[in-house]
């Protein structure tokens, strides 16, 4: 079933639909809020409520654009909603998990070239300063940020789930860039004294 028919139905409260709708875009949805969270837990929360309010709302679906950008755009808004209501302390703790899991990462590190653990701790500690380097930029520019380069989309998709022009995305994004090539070399300046 294509997305159009899908949400046709799900406008019909036809459950199954609404599970295949799940279903199809529950990894892009969890992906979305983990990455503006920073914590699994909280991201999978969100991602509920976000299809909750997909089921509630889906007769305000216009389908002026694509299913998923509608569904991305409910995803960015209601993580940013959630860092906003809660408190900005147990956000920050929480920033550090922005990509995925120590865990995984060492994992994944380790596998190819177990032999090797000096590189994992090297990773690990890279995607640590990259993940500070990531939380100090605005709510704006870091969204815009991981959309492109953490969930591949286009420039022009950008502009539909936040929406703004594409001036807009273009500068966020290209401030961001700007933002964390100072904020490393800022890191790699301490580190050499």
């Amino acid at each position: 079933m294509n997305d159009e028919d899908l949400i046709l139905k799900v406008i019909e409260k036809d459950h199954q639909a609404f599970k295949q709708l799940v279903d199809r875009y529950q990894d892009l949805v969890l992906n979305t809020c983990y990455n503006l969270i920073g914590n699994r837990q909280d991201a999978e929360d969100v991602a509920l409520e976000v299809f909750c309010q997909v089921y509630r709302s889906a007769d305000k679906f216009r389908q002026e654009s694509k299913l998923s950008t509608w569904l991305y755009r409910i995803a960015v808004n209601g993580s940013l909603n959630f860092i906003r209501d809660n408190k900005w302390s147990r956000w920050l703790k929480s920033i550090t998990a922005l990509l995925p899991d120590e865990s995984e990462q060492v994992a994944e590190v380790a596998a190819p070239d177990s032999d090797r653990p000096d590189l994992a701790l090297e990773e690990k500690e890279r995607n640590l300063i990259v993940r500070k380097a990531i939380s100090s930029l605005s709510v704006k520019q870091r969204t815009a940020f991981m959309l492109h380069k953490y969930e591949g989309l286009p420039y022009r998709e950008i502009t539909g789930i936040m929406k703004c022009s594409l001036s807009s995305v273009e500068s966020l994004i290209h401030r961001a860039k700007l933002n964390l090539q100072k904020e490393l070399i800022q890191h790699i300046k301490e580190k050499e004294f």
